[in-house]
């Protein structure tokens, strides 16, 4: 495959994505107002809801088999390394660029999860119908690439609302209320009179010094202000804890993985869904009909996001720059050197190149990633 035919066949797949975006920013301009906010909000909900959870159901109820799972078993670690690697990077663009506390989860989610989840759709089956492709002809290249595709897919949403998403919650309230909290009952007690606000080591605590000897005087703040730190730490972590939302686990795109990974795994469901002749094969028909909206709705959704640009949101130059440092260099070079060690160690077979292609797109995604409520979701990117 030469170079200009790989140029145009990688770069196919990225002109579709421009194309869908730009049109959405062009619907969610003020004269057009197709895609306003109030429409984007809407439909947002219909991707999170309903979509998604068809799209990921019916492309794993397709093409994840058991046999296949034995095959695929390193995809799951590979995603699981990408998320551990990108977290770190993206505490490294925090601890650079210093954001706000309340960007600063934002950031290491940005860099951990990408856009995972939608993008290998469109790329997968661009890349394996440009002509002199080097998958393998094209029915074959799109049938498997979908199955690697969708089993990404499904691991990256269990991940993405299990991990991510419970980072970005996690720091959603900000360093000070965390310290309201911690030091609220401290406060209420100098209130009191029983502990002194000043926290020096010279400063007695007490009211009354008559039964503690000098000595003791001066080392008793100390100690009170050790079992403050020990209580401080204790606070962190229960609030830490607190603010998981385990509830989060189960979004709608998690629980549509796990029920195309039971279609899909289990024979006799699967050979009552799945097939031609199979009796209930239309409720498979229908999850994929609708899933096949999912995609085009969600380009144009961003695009009518992206219409706003950074101006008013308060995002620094720098942490754009080094979100795209992260996504687009370092970690894209971890993830050459981490796949090409799994096929010389035997983990992955070194004559599937689709799929090594497909762990190392895992790794250069873009730095967007869908985020949700309970109550509205929201796309970013």
């Amino acid at each position: 495959m030469g170079a200009l035919d790989l140029f145009i066949a990688s770069s196919i797949p990225v002109l579709k994505v421009l194309l869908i975006t730009a049109l959405g920013s062009y619907l969610a301009l003020d004269h057009v107002n197709i895609l306003g906010e109030d429409a984007r909000k809407h439909i947002n909900n219909l991707v999170f809801y309903v979509f998604n959870p068809a799209l990921v159901a019916s492309n794993l109820a397709n093409t994840i088999t058991y046999e296949s799972m034995l095959k695929l078993w390193f995809m799951p670690f590979n995603v699981l390394i990408t998320f551990l690697v990108g977290s770190i990077l993206g505490w490294i663009v925090v601890q650079f660029t210093r954001p706000p506390s309340h960007f600063r989860g934002l950031i290491v989610g940005c860099c951990a999860a990408g856009n995972l989840g939608n993008m290998p759709l469109i790329i997968i089956p661009a890349v394996c119908k440009e002509k002199g492709s080097p998958f393998g002809s094209p029915d074959t290249c799109q049938t498997y690439g979908l199955a690697y595709v969708s089993l990404s897919m499904a691991v990256g949403a269990i991940y993405l609302w299990s991990y991510v998403y419970n980072i970005v919650r996690a720091s959603s309230t900000g360093i000070s209320r965390e310290s309201r909290t911690i030091d609220e009952p401290f406060s209420k007690s100098v209130a009191d009179g029983s502990i002194s606000g000043t926290g020096s080591c010279s400063e007695p605590l007490l009211s009354s010094k008559e039964f503690l000897t000098p000595a003791d005087q001066l080392a008793l703040p100390c100690t009170i202000s050790e079992v403050k730190g020990s209580y401080s730490m204790k606070q962190q972590v229960k609030l830490f804890f607190a603010k998981i939302n385990l509830k989060s686990m189960f979004a709608p795109s998690t629980i549509g993985a796990l029920a195309g990974f039971i279609i899909g795994l289990v024979p006799l469901i699967r050979k009552s869904m799945i097939g031609d002749s199979a009796p209930l094969r239309v409720i498979q028909d229908s999850a994929s009909l609708i899933g096949d909206g999912a995609i085009p709705t969600v380009t144009l959704v961003v695009g009518g996001n992206l219409l706003r640009g950074l101006r008013g949101s308060g995002i620094q130059k720098s942490i754009v720059f080094g979100i795209v440092v992260a996504r687009y260099v370092a970690l894209p070079l971890v993830g050459i050197v981490i796949v090409k060690g799994a096929v010389r160690f035997g983990f992955v077979c070194s004559d599937d190149l689709l799929y090594q292609f497909i762990l190392l797109l895992q790794f250069a995604m873009p730095p967007a990633m869908n985020i949700g409520t309970n109550k509205q979701p929201i796309l970013s990117s």
